[in-house]
Protein backbone atom coordinates (compact mmCIF):
# COMPACT_ATOMS: atom_id res chain seq x y z
CA UNK A 1 0.00 0.00 0.00
CA UNK A 2 1.06 3.45 -1.05
CA UNK A 3 2.43 5.82 1.99
CA UNK A 4 -0.20 8.38 1.67
CA UNK A 5 -2.67 5.47 1.50
CA UNK A 6 -1.54 4.12 5.10
CA UNK A 7 -2.02 7.41 6.13
CA UNK A 8 -5.53 7.67 4.93
CA UNK A 9 -6.20 4.91 6.50
CA UNK A 10 -4.83 5.84 9.89
CA UNK A 11 -6.29 8.93 10.00
CA UNK A 12 -9.46 7.15 9.73
CA UNK A 13 -9.32 5.35 12.62
CA UNK A 14 -9.82 7.97 14.63
CA UNK A 15 -11.03 11.18 12.82
CA UNK A 16 -9.21 14.73 13.81
CA UNK A 17 -10.72 18.12 12.61
CA UNK A 18 -7.91 19.76 10.60
CA UNK A 19 -8.27 23.72 9.93
CA UNK A 20 -7.57 25.63 6.48
CA UNK A 21 -7.16 28.93 6.18
CA UNK A 22 -6.58 29.63 2.41
CA UNK A 23 -10.03 29.72 1.26
CA UNK A 24 -8.87 32.05 -1.57
CA UNK A 25 -7.46 28.98 -3.22
CA UNK A 26 -9.48 26.60 -5.46
CA UNK A 27 -7.04 24.02 -4.07
CA UNK A 28 -8.29 24.14 -0.97
CA UNK A 29 -11.96 23.29 -1.57
CA UNK A 30 -10.90 20.45 -4.27
CA UNK A 31 -8.59 18.90 -1.36
CA UNK A 32 -11.25 19.57 1.15
CA UNK A 33 -13.71 17.86 -1.48
CA UNK A 34 -11.44 14.53 -1.66
CA UNK A 35 -11.04 14.31 2.08
CA UNK A 36 -14.49 14.44 3.42
CA UNK A 37 -15.39 12.39 0.20
CA UNK A 38 -13.19 9.44 1.87
CA UNK A 39 -14.04 10.11 5.28
CA UNK A 40 -10.46 10.48 6.09
CA UNK A 41 -10.68 14.22 8.70
CA UNK A 42 -13.22 16.65 9.63
CA UNK A 43 -12.45 19.64 8.07
CA UNK A 44 -12.74 23.98 9.01
CA UNK A 45 -12.76 26.01 6.43
CA UNK A 46 -11.72 29.96 7.49
CA UNK A 47 -13.44 32.46 5.02
CA UNK A 48 -15.81 34.77 4.17
CA UNK A 49 -19.25 33.43 2.24
CA UNK A 50 -18.11 35.04 -0.85
CA UNK A 51 -14.99 33.24 -1.02
CA UNK A 52 -15.77 30.20 -0.72
CA UNK A 53 -18.98 30.34 -3.30
CA UNK A 54 -16.42 31.50 -5.58
CA UNK A 55 -13.62 29.25 -4.91
CA UNK A 56 -16.27 25.86 -4.10
CA UNK A 57 -18.55 26.30 -7.08
CA UNK A 58 -18.79 22.86 -8.61
CA UNK A 59 -16.98 21.12 -5.39
CA UNK A 60 -19.21 19.37 -2.46
CA UNK A 61 -17.87 20.74 0.93
CA UNK A 62 -21.44 20.54 2.34
CA UNK A 63 -19.30 18.66 5.14
CA UNK A 64 -17.22 20.98 6.12
CA UNK A 65 -17.64 23.43 9.05
CA UNK A 66 -17.35 26.80 7.18
CA UNK A 67 -15.99 29.74 9.89
CA UNK A 68 -16.41 33.36 8.69
CA UNK A 69 -14.13 35.34 11.91
CA UNK A 70 -16.87 38.38 11.45
CA UNK A 71 -19.71 36.54 12.89
CA UNK A 72 -18.65 33.27 13.91
CA UNK A 73 -19.70 32.66 18.25
CA UNK A 74 -16.12 32.32 19.47
CA UNK A 75 -14.72 34.81 17.72
CA UNK A 76 -14.75 37.31 20.69
CA UNK A 77 -12.98 34.07 23.18
CA UNK A 78 -10.13 34.01 20.70
CA UNK A 79 -9.43 37.80 20.53
CA UNK A 80 -9.20 37.62 24.43
CA UNK A 81 -7.48 34.56 24.36
CA UNK A 82 -4.65 36.20 22.11
CA UNK A 83 -4.59 39.21 23.81
CA UNK A 84 -4.01 37.43 27.15
CA UNK A 85 -1.02 35.44 25.46
CA UNK A 86 0.67 37.65 23.68
CA UNK A 87 0.08 40.83 26.55
CA UNK A 88 3.81 40.75 27.51
CA UNK A 89 4.68 41.52 23.57
CA UNK A 90 2.00 44.61 24.42
CA UNK A 91 -1.05 42.84 22.35
CA UNK A 92 -4.12 45.18 22.49
CA UNK A 93 -7.51 43.94 21.98
CA UNK A 94 -8.21 46.56 18.93
CA UNK A 95 -4.75 44.82 17.49
CA UNK A 96 -5.80 41.04 18.09
CA UNK A 97 -9.48 41.84 16.72
CA UNK A 98 -7.72 42.73 13.46
CA UNK A 99 -5.49 39.71 13.46
CA UNK A 100 -7.82 37.67 13.58
CA UNK A 101 -10.12 39.13 11.56
CA UNK A 102 -7.68 39.59 8.42
CA UNK A 103 -4.84 37.03 8.95
CA UNK A 104 -6.22 33.19 8.91
CA UNK A 105 -3.35 31.33 9.53
CA UNK A 106 -3.71 33.21 13.15
CA UNK A 107 -6.98 32.16 13.97
CA UNK A 108 -6.45 29.22 12.49
CA UNK A 109 -3.95 28.97 15.06
CA UNK A 110 -6.38 30.23 17.48
CA UNK A 111 -8.88 27.48 17.24
CA UNK A 112 -6.43 24.66 17.47
CA UNK A 113 -4.98 26.88 20.75
CA UNK A 114 -8.75 26.79 22.48
CA UNK A 115 -8.90 22.80 21.42
CA UNK A 116 -11.73 23.68 18.34
CA UNK A 117 -8.91 21.90 16.38
CA UNK A 118 -6.24 19.18 15.99
CA UNK A 119 -4.04 20.45 13.31
CA UNK A 120 -3.39 23.13 10.58
CA UNK A 121 -2.44 22.72 7.27
CA UNK A 122 -1.30 26.20 5.32
CA UNK A 123 1.16 27.41 2.84
CA UNK A 124 -0.37 27.27 -0.56
CA UNK A 125 -0.82 31.07 -0.76
CA UNK A 126 1.51 31.97 2.00
CA UNK A 127 5.20 31.93 2.40
CA UNK A 128 6.83 29.26 5.30
CA UNK A 129 7.48 32.20 7.75
CA UNK A 130 3.74 33.83 7.37
CA UNK A 131 2.65 29.91 8.09
CA UNK A 132 5.17 29.16 11.15
CA UNK A 133 4.97 32.90 12.99
CA UNK A 134 1.37 32.34 13.73
CA UNK A 135 2.13 28.54 15.16
CA UNK A 136 5.20 29.42 17.05
CA UNK A 137 3.40 32.61 18.99
CA UNK A 138 0.24 30.92 19.65
CA UNK A 139 0.52 27.18 19.97
CA UNK A 140 4.14 27.15 20.42
CA UNK A 141 6.50 24.37 20.69
CA UNK A 142 6.44 20.89 22.46
CA UNK A 143 7.46 20.68 25.68
CA UNK A 144 11.27 19.34 25.53
CA UNK A 145 11.67 20.66 22.04
CA UNK A 146 15.18 22.29 21.41
CA UNK A 147 14.38 23.36 18.11
CA UNK A 148 11.34 23.65 15.50
CA UNK A 149 12.32 21.94 12.01
CA UNK A 150 10.52 20.43 8.92
CA UNK A 151 10.92 16.96 6.83
CA UNK A 152 9.72 15.69 4.39
CA UNK A 153 8.05 12.16 3.70
CA UNK A 154 10.00 10.79 0.27
CA UNK A 155 8.15 8.08 -1.54
CA UNK A 156 10.56 6.77 -4.23
CA UNK A 157 8.56 4.60 -6.53
CA UNK A 158 10.39 0.93 -7.72
CA UNK A 159 13.07 1.81 -5.21
CA UNK A 160 14.98 -1.08 -2.75
CA UNK A 161 16.11 1.54 -0.62
CA UNK A 162 14.86 2.90 2.45
CA UNK A 163 11.59 1.82 4.20
CA UNK A 164 10.54 0.05 0.72
CA UNK A 165 11.40 3.55 -0.77
CA UNK A 166 9.59 5.52 1.63
CA UNK A 167 12.38 7.85 3.35
CA UNK A 168 12.31 11.04 5.75
CA UNK A 169 14.95 13.60 4.50
CA UNK A 170 15.49 16.60 7.00
CA UNK A 171 15.62 19.53 7.96
CA UNK A 172 14.75 21.02 3.73
CA UNK A 173 12.60 23.70 4.82
CA UNK A 174 13.44 25.71 7.52
CA UNK A 175 16.94 26.03 9.36
CA UNK A 176 19.36 27.75 7.30
CA UNK A 177 22.63 26.31 8.43
CA UNK A 178 22.09 24.48 11.98
CA UNK A 179 25.32 24.19 14.17
CA UNK A 180 26.32 21.02 15.85
CA UNK A 181 23.35 21.05 18.68
CA UNK A 182 20.81 22.00 16.60
CA UNK A 183 21.85 19.45 13.83
CA UNK A 184 21.61 16.86 16.40
CA UNK A 185 18.59 18.03 17.33
CA UNK A 186 16.85 17.96 13.77
CA UNK A 187 17.86 14.18 13.54
CA UNK A 188 16.23 12.67 16.33
CA UNK A 189 13.12 14.41 15.81
CA UNK A 190 13.38 12.95 12.32
CA UNK A 191 13.54 10.12 13.84
CA UNK A 192 10.47 10.20 15.68
CA UNK A 193 8.46 11.76 13.30
CA UNK A 194 9.46 8.49 10.91
CA UNK A 195 8.41 5.81 13.19
CA UNK A 196 5.43 7.63 14.40
CA UNK A 197 4.18 8.39 10.74
CA UNK A 198 5.91 5.14 8.91
CA UNK A 199 6.27 2.74 11.87
CA UNK A 200 8.98 1.41 11.10
CA UNK A 201 12.58 1.65 13.03
CA UNK A 202 14.65 4.57 11.75
CA UNK A 203 17.81 4.23 10.47
CA UNK A 204 19.41 7.95 10.76
CA UNK A 205 22.53 8.72 8.57
CA UNK A 206 24.19 12.02 9.56
CA UNK A 207 25.16 12.91 5.32
CA UNK A 208 28.10 14.53 4.23
CA UNK A 209 30.86 14.84 1.49
CA UNK A 210 32.89 12.33 3.93
CA UNK A 211 32.41 8.86 5.47
CA UNK A 212 34.01 8.41 8.29
CA UNK A 213 36.65 10.28 8.67
CA UNK A 214 37.74 10.55 4.52
CA UNK A 215 37.32 13.93 3.68
CA UNK A 216 38.65 16.59 6.23
CA UNK A 217 36.78 20.23 6.60
CA UNK A 218 35.07 22.16 8.94
CA UNK A 219 31.70 21.10 7.47
CA UNK A 220 32.58 17.80 7.94
CA UNK A 221 33.51 18.51 11.82
CA UNK A 222 30.36 19.88 12.37
CA UNK A 223 28.50 16.45 10.98
CA UNK A 224 30.88 14.40 13.61
CA UNK A 225 30.18 16.52 16.38
CA UNK A 226 25.69 16.37 15.75
CA UNK A 227 26.63 12.42 15.17
CA UNK A 228 27.93 12.84 18.69
CA UNK A 229 25.47 14.83 20.77
CA UNK A 230 22.53 12.78 18.46
CA UNK A 231 23.59 9.67 19.74
CA UNK A 232 23.97 10.30 23.48
CA UNK A 233 20.98 12.47 23.96
CA UNK A 234 18.67 9.63 21.87
CA UNK A 235 20.21 6.45 22.47
CA UNK A 236 16.91 4.72 21.46
CA UNK A 237 18.12 5.51 17.62
CA UNK A 238 20.47 3.85 15.32
CA UNK A 239 22.28 7.40 14.43
CA UNK A 240 25.54 7.11 12.68
CA UNK A 241 27.47 9.44 10.39
CA UNK A 242 29.31 11.22 8.76
CA UNK A 243 27.94 8.91 5.85
CA UNK A 244 28.16 10.08 1.91
CA UNK A 245 24.66 9.17 0.70
CA UNK A 246 25.29 6.26 -1.12
CA UNK A 247 27.74 4.76 1.75
CA UNK A 248 24.33 5.93 4.08
CA UNK A 249 21.81 4.13 1.42
CA UNK A 250 23.18 1.29 -0.51
CA UNK A 251 24.29 -2.10 1.37
CA UNK A 252 27.61 -2.66 -0.67
CA UNK A 253 28.86 1.03 -0.64
CA UNK A 254 28.16 1.08 3.02
CA UNK A 255 29.49 -2.07 3.68
CA UNK A 256 33.14 -0.97 2.09
CA UNK A 257 32.99 2.70 3.44
CA UNK A 258 31.57 1.86 7.00
CA UNK A 259 31.71 -1.64 7.40
CA UNK A 260 31.01 -0.87 11.54
CA UNK A 261 28.10 1.06 11.39
CA UNK A 262 24.95 -0.56 11.56
CA UNK A 263 23.30 2.13 9.85
CA UNK A 264 25.27 2.31 6.70
CA UNK A 265 23.87 0.80 3.74
CA UNK A 266 20.36 0.57 5.44
CA UNK A 267 19.41 4.35 6.04
CA UNK A 268 15.58 5.53 5.63
CA UNK A 269 16.13 9.25 7.79
CA UNK A 270 18.34 10.89 6.30
CA UNK A 271 19.77 14.49 7.49
CA UNK A 272 21.15 16.84 5.33
CA UNK A 273 23.97 18.99 6.86
CA UNK A 274 22.19 22.72 6.10
CA UNK A 275 19.24 24.12 4.08
CA UNK A 276 20.82 24.20 0.81
CA UNK A 277 22.02 20.35 0.53
CA UNK A 278 18.24 19.09 1.84
CA UNK A 279 16.08 21.52 -0.42
CA UNK A 280 18.37 20.87 -3.37
CA UNK A 281 18.34 16.78 -2.32
CA UNK A 282 14.90 16.71 -1.97
CA UNK A 283 13.89 18.71 -5.53
CA UNK A 284 16.52 16.42 -7.50
CA UNK A 285 14.54 13.36 -5.54
CA UNK A 286 11.38 14.63 -6.58
CA UNK A 287 11.93 15.54 -10.12
CA UNK A 288 14.39 12.72 -11.03
CA UNK A 289 13.50 10.28 -9.54
CA UNK A 290 9.77 10.76 -10.03
CA UNK A 291 8.91 10.90 -6.32
CA UNK A 292 5.53 11.51 -4.38
CA UNK A 293 7.55 14.45 -1.47
CA UNK A 294 4.88 15.32 1.05
CA UNK A 295 5.99 18.50 3.02
CA UNK A 296 7.90 20.53 4.36
CA UNK A 297 6.18 18.90 7.40
CA UNK A 298 6.96 20.90 10.85
CA UNK A 299 7.94 18.88 13.89
CA UNK A 300 8.91 20.80 17.17
CA UNK A 301 5.63 22.58 17.80
CA UNK A 302 3.30 21.42 20.45
CA UNK A 303 0.24 20.52 18.06
CA UNK A 304 0.75 20.08 14.25
CA UNK A 305 0.88 22.34 11.99
CA UNK A 306 2.07 22.10 8.48
CA UNK A 307 3.30 23.93 5.70
CA UNK A 308 2.72 23.68 1.44
CA UNK A 309 4.70 24.59 -1.12
CA UNK A 310 3.09 27.70 -3.00
CA UNK A 311 3.64 24.92 -6.04
CA UNK A 312 1.95 22.49 -4.37
CA UNK A 313 -1.81 20.62 -5.92
CA UNK A 314 -4.67 19.84 -4.69
CA UNK A 315 -3.65 16.44 -4.31
CA UNK A 316 -0.51 17.38 -2.50
CA UNK A 317 -2.73 18.89 0.01
CA UNK A 318 -4.77 16.14 0.41
CA UNK A 319 -1.55 14.06 1.36
CA UNK A 320 -0.39 16.62 3.94
CA UNK A 321 -3.95 17.30 5.73
CA UNK A 322 -3.68 13.17 5.77
CA UNK A 323 -0.15 12.94 7.46
CA UNK A 324 -1.34 15.96 10.02
CA UNK A 325 -4.53 14.15 11.09
CA UNK A 326 -2.18 11.20 12.11
CA UNK A 327 0.37 13.37 13.58
CA UNK A 328 -2.44 14.59 15.70
CA UNK A 329 -3.47 11.05 16.70
CA UNK A 330 0.57 10.76 18.13
CA UNK A 331 -0.03 14.51 19.85
CA UNK A 332 -3.02 13.85 20.81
Amino acid sequence: MAFIDEMKKKAKQNKKTIVLPESMDRRTFEAAAEILAEDVANIIIIGTPEDVNKYSEGLDVSKATIVNPATYEKTEQYIDTLVELRKAKGMTKEEATNLLNTEYMFYACMMVKCGDADGVVSGACHSTANTLKPALQIIKTKPGTKLVSTFFVMEVPNCEYGENGTFVFGDCGLNQNPNAEELAAIAVSSAESFEALVGAKAKVAMLSHSSMGSAKHADVDKVVEATKIAKESAPQFEIDGELQADAAMVPSVGQSKAPNSAVAGNANVLIFPDLDAGNIGYKLVQRLAKAEAYGPLCQGIAKPVNDLSRGCSAKDIVGVIAITAVQAQVEA
